[in-house]
């Protein structure tokens, strides 16, 4: 006998008027309660866990698709099964607490009243959930694979896996721990990179016991979830992002491959990727692109901190660029990434502002190195001697930096910052940064004698 099919929001939402206005007050006010907590009513097919005996399941779609509410909800559904352990890893303490627990999507939005969880944002790396029937969620940062060297789990919510910045460690470390039960099972919410993971997962074609899949994957686009984003939010994105390679990325969730012509390719970067372990550094230079205007739609301030290390390579530490930020802000900033890494100097390029740069972080702070530098030639001519030390593999990333790479691996000679829909800003002080490191401002080159 064929089931009936299930009531979903959408197929309410289709009813005339007056039906779906009839079958709402024939509901008691507990069945309305449950209604607007039931996931699977709201829920599009797509952003349901799949049947089967599936390991993990991985959610790779554009912004905006519905991933932390699918992630959210996900939990949710796996402490209803009893005294459980679950994992809530995200790209930073911080994006576990402000997104994956307390934001808008988050487990504590999405909890129903009568199954809320008691929040401890002080407990352990990341925070702790407990559910009146005992089970518990651990929060812990991908910044920090050693924590999740000992901890043992049932299931985890891997959010923005693509953005971690120590992306293979993380993973690996909390594998290791999930080890309780009889099934473990993954929850992957991310945008898409071309990284190596993301690849194998995609690649993978294992079997479950039953037949199905052991790793299931859904796709999506940001359009998907038209209906519950603003239109105004929408039309924005398709008129600055749609049809280029950051929008194929980040709104359509493609996985995407090496541009032809570009300086970069996402091979390179992942076959240099350096490991956890660092060699000391001889120096290390914060370079900063500084934006002309800190006005809504501005380009970023392009900050990144870099090393060159021991063995004579150059190592990309950290990337602290941001949008929006005035002159004191961004000197602010890049000061404060000084003092952390324990830089040598502020490199800065100019061309904008001229000495007024240098005056702007002199003024925060008077005591910091600060060497201006002025472009003399276009963006490409200046990265073109860095594109091939990466070529050489004597530069490497210390973890993943996602627009940094997609910054890199989007720029040809023929760029186009309208039809990109961004200006480079990030690639732009790597560049001074490891032309400052490795082309002109590092250690003296052994000169060739003639006898």
């Amino acid at each position: 006998m064929k089931s009936a099919p299930r009531l979903t929001a959408n197929s309410l939402a289709s009813l005339p008027p007056a039906q779906r206005l009839a079958f709402l007050r024939s509901l008691s006010a507990d069945e309305l309660a449950l209604l607007e907590h039931d996931w699977r009513f709201w829920a599009r097919p797509d952003q349901l866990a799949p049947a089967g005996e599936w390991r993990i399941w991985a959610a790779i779609a554009g912004r905006g698709w519905g991933k932390t509410k699918v992630g959210a909800q996900w939990v949710i559904d796996v402490a209803g099964e009893g005294r459980v352990r679950v994992a809530l890893i995200g790209r930073t303490a911080a994006d576990v607490r402000g997104t994956m627990v307390e934001g808008d999507s988050g487990i504590l939005a999405s909890s129903p009243p009568w199954f809320r969880p008691k929040w401890e944002p002080s407990i352990g790396d990341a925070g702790r959930l407990t559910w009146p029937n005992g089970a518990q969620a651990f929060g812990y940062s991908a910044a920090e694979p050693q924590a999740l060297r000992g901890p043992q789990h049932h299931a985890g919510w891997c959010d923005e896996l693509a953005a971690w910045r120590r992306m293979r460690d993380a993973w690996d470390m909390y594998r290791f721990g999930l080890r309780l039960g009889g099934r473990p099972r993954t929850c992957i919410t991310t945008t898409p990179t071309p990284a190596a993971l993301i690849k194998e997962l995609v690649a993978d074609r294992r079997k479950a016991p039953d037949g199905t899949p052991l790793v299931r994957i859904v796709r999506g686009r940001t359009y998907d979830n038209a209906a519950n984003l603003a239109d105004d939010f929408l039309a924005e994105l398709k008129a600055k992002y749609e049809g280029t390679r950051l929008g194929r990325q980040e709104l359509d969730g493609e996985i995407l491959t090496d541009k032809p012509g570009a300086l970069w390719t996402l091979t390179t970067l992942e076959r240099t990727r350096a490991g956890a372990v660092l060699p000391e550094m001889q120096r290390i230079v914060v370079a900063v692109d500084p934006p002309v205007s800190s006005k809504d739609g501005a380009d970023e301030c392009g900050i990144i901190v870099a090393g060159l290390g021991a063995d004579g390579h150059g190592y990309v530490l950290a990337d602290e660029s941001e949008r929006g930020l005035d002159p004191k802000q961004w000197a602010e900033k890049a000061i404060a990434a000084y003092v952390v890494h324990q830089a040598d100097r502020i490199v800065a390029e100019a061309n904008q502002g001229g000495e007024m740069v240098g005056t702007v972080i002199r003024q925060v702070d008077g005591n910091v190195p600060v060497k201006l530098v002025h472009a003399t030639r276009g963006k490409y001519l200046r990265a073109e001697p860095v594109s091939a030390l990466y070529a050489q593999g004597r530069v490497h990333h210390s973890g993943v930096f996602k627009v940094l790479e997609d910054q890199m691996t989007d720029f040809t000679a023929d760029f186009d910052r309208t039809k990109a829909g961004y200006s480079p800003d990030r690639l732009d002080a790597l560049v001074w940064a490891i032309t400052e490191l490795m082309l002109t401002g590092g250690p003296a080159r052994p000169q060739i004698r003639r006898l």
